[in-house]
């Protein structure tokens, strides 16, 4: 969408392609945080959704959507990208938290917009904050290896939310481990929009790419300059981590039952093994396959009558699907797996 600075057309366009994303998607608690700096009136995007176990504690998945001096597609497209895409992906989940996505404006001349909503917002009313996880800037550089994550987490002043935040971020190292191929480097955070939270003593944690791009802040900042693998990569550490920091669960798992065969599927998810069993169906002769979120099988298995089958799944991804099949390849049965 172009240079997306404080004064841009394009920023106020980037804001609403974002608000349209989110209506789509079906989610309706949409607030639009309006501020005004150097004569401007811009904007951060709010969407929450309600937790069932703690839903007045917030977990705030964040990224900025302003650029500078260039379109910004690594600084700070791939984090706006990868917060949009676990909102999507989230939409339709339980979650114990309560949980922000927030894309921030105006980060790019000072951190204005998350210093406004944490002044104006955040402070005044008191917000019980479990955690903000900040996305920015993880495309790293075409043509390098781009095998290295960052895992952001506060060492500074003041130094009460540190040890929390430590914890956090080795939680958010190992997940990014366990599910991505890439390998996590710890760092400090500074510089982007968890300062302003965490100078209020809030806990934080955050994502920053590991090879850093020399053309961010520049009109070079483009698709072509960035690591598409990479960000995929990153996309797949983020998701593990907000699902597993959100408490998020899948309708979709548990016991399925088919009215029409009369037969129960339970289905036992848990982080390295998924076990299924099948009861009362009419043929022995069941198989599952295992697909990615492109439909791409993976893995195939036979599925015995009364007994447990565990599946070992090579994929790192925390989303697969699932297809049981009898042995004249009707679709007995479908749905996901979410692995947290």
């Amino acid at each position: 969408m172009g240079i997306k600075n404080i004064y841009s057309e394009e920023l106020k366009e980037a804001a609403a392609w974002i608000i349209n994303k989110y209506e789509y998607w079906g989610y309706d608690n949409i607030e639009i945080d309006t501020f005004y700096f150097s004569g401007q009136t811009l904007f951060n995007i709010v969407v929450s959704r309600t937790g069932t176990l703690y839903p007045d504690q917030f977990v705030i998945i964040d990224g900025h959507y302003d650029t500078y001096n260039g379109p910004g597609a690594n600084d700070n497209g791939t984090g706006t990208a990868i917060v949009l895409e676990t909102a999507r992906v989230m939409k339709d989940m339980q979650t114990d938290y309560s949980v922000k996505f927030i894309h921030f404006s105006a980060e790019e001349v000072g951190l204005v917009g998350s210093y406004h909503y944490v002044n104006n917002t955040v402070v005044p009313e008191d917000l019980n904050i479990r955690l903000v996880f900040n996305i920015d800037e993880v495309g790293g550089v075409a043509g390098e290896t781009n095998n290295t994550l960052t895992c952001e987490r506060d060492e500074s002043p003041p130094a009460g939310n540190n040890a929390a935040s430590a914890a956090f971020t080795d939680t958010l190292a190992n997940l990014t481990e366990m599910y991505s191929t890439l390998t996590s480097y710890l760092s400090y955070a500074y510089g982007s929009d968890y300062v302003p939270f965490m100078n209020n003593g809030y806990v934080v944690t955050g994502f920053y790419e590991y090879n850093e791009s020399p053309y961010t802040h520049s009109i070079n900042d483009s698709i072509s300059k960035i690591d598409l693998d990479y960000v995929y990569e990153v996309t797949k550490s983020s998701l593990a981590a907000s699902l597993y920091f959100t408490g998020a669960k899948d309708n979709n798992t548990g016991i399925i039952a088919n009215s029409v065969k009369k037969s129960k599927f339970n289905i036992y998810p848990i982080p390295f093994v998924t076990s299924f069993e099948v009861e009362n169906h009419m043929n022995d002769n069941l198989s599952i396959s295992l697909l990615d979120a492109q439909g791409k099988v993976l893995e195939k298995y036979s599925l015995t009558q009364n007994s447990v089958t565990d599946i070992y799944p090579v994929s790192n991804s925390t989303l697969l699907f699932y297809i049981i099949t009898d042995d004249s390849g009707n679709n007995i049965d479908s749905g996901k797996i979410i692995r947290l």
